[in-house]
């Protein structure tokens, strides 16, 4: 039995939550989200809460039913408060700049620039031009463009230059020694 999947989901006030064959639309203040049911597991809308629930007690759908009611109330949380990450640019030189509303800019150490195409249904922000913020309503997509960005110039443990997200530690190490 999956202990999180047989918890309810409560749903606020000013979002609903619907169940179209086989697909659940949660809209809200925010946006609007939608996400395909996996065969075997189902969702119930009663009042102010969401159910899921599966027919069997098979170790895959045992999986799916925790999986789904995660996915479900992230997206009930998406529409309400949205996610946010937030990443930190370090090295001498290396900054970012939006250009235009859907394009960041990275100057971080190679020979051209490097061009991100923002995703629809994302907000980026630049501060200080070291500070990179990501916010959007979709749990996944948030993180994806994160891990994206990151991707290009990760942190590198002997100057620590690189892209980190924010509070992340990066272990050091010693550079060679002369003899």
């Amino acid at each position: 039995m999956s202990r999180i999947g047989v918890q309810p989901i409560v749903v606020p006030a000013g979002v609903t939550v619907r169940v179209e064959s086989g697909i659940v639309l949660v809209k809200g203040a925010k946006a609007e989200l939608k996400f395909t049911l996996p065969e075997g597991v189902s969702v119930a809308v009663e009042a102010n809460q969401a159910c899921v629930s599966r027919p069997a007690d098979r170790p895959e759908l045992n999986a799916l039913h925790g999986t789904v009611r995660s996915l479900v109330a992230n997206m009930v949380l998406g529409v309400t408060a949205g996610f946010s990450k937030e990443l930190e640019i370090q090295g001498v030189g290396y900054r970012a700049q939006m250009t235009g509303p859907r394009m960041l800019v990275l100057n971080i150490g190679f020979s051209h620039p490097i061009e991100f195409p923002v995703p629809e249904g994302l907000q980026v922000e630049v501060a200080d031009s070291v500070r990179i913020f990501i916010r959007g309503a979709d749990k996944q997509q948030v993180g994806e463009a994160a891990a994206r960005i990151r991707s290009y110039y990760k942190a590198e443990p002997y100057k620590g230059k690189g892209i980190r997200y924010k509070g992340e530690r990066v272990r050091r190490k010693a550079g060679k020694t002369v003899a």
